[in-house]
């Protein structure tokens, strides 16, 4: 049993989602209640690479869409990685630049959601007052360089 469950991490971590998956199902009906527990983990692990393979998006507003979903859901890494997939293909891309400082704002990443945030404004400075009314960036309003950034007629 535990041979099985060694060997269905390891497709795992090799990538191979499929045959991890058939291996993790095989093992649910007779593992003991802790290895079903983290077979089941897994399970939705597979199923989450294996759909993220699959996807497809027709314009990079339509995978800024999805990143923001990841984002609401805590799926922090996720929406990252579609954030930097958008300004990959499109560099002067404000709204993602916004996403990300967004994300680093909530993920207490001060220095980078500052950065992020100011090349935002600069490339839009509708984004500006976004940020004022945005609670996501609750955790920086306490830094006067934060506060200097949506507020700069006030410097």
């Amino acid at each position: 049993m535990l041979q099985h469950y060694q060997a269905a991490l390891q497709l795992l971590q090799q990538g191979k989602y499929e045959k991890a998956l058939v291996a993790l199902e095989k093992l649910l009906a007779s593992a003991s209640p802790e290895i079903s527990e983290r077979c089941r983990m897994y399970i939705v692990a597979c199923h989450r690479q294996m759909d993220k393979s699959k996807l497809v998006f027709d314009s990079p507003e339509e995978r800024y869409d999805y990143a923001v979903s990841l984002l609401n859901m805590d799926y922090y890494e996720d929406a990252r990685e579609q954030f930097l997939e958008i300004l990959a293909e499109h560099p002067q891309a404000d709204y993602a630049l916004y996403g990300v400082a967004v994300l680093d704002a909530i993920t207490g990443q001060a220095e980078e959601s500052l950065e992020n945030l100011s090349r935002a404004i600069a490339l839009n400075a509708r984004n500006r007052l976004l940020a004022r009314a945005d609670a996501d960036f609750q955790s920086m309003i306490d830094d006067p360089r934060f506060t200097e950034l949506l507020y700069p007629e006030a410097s």
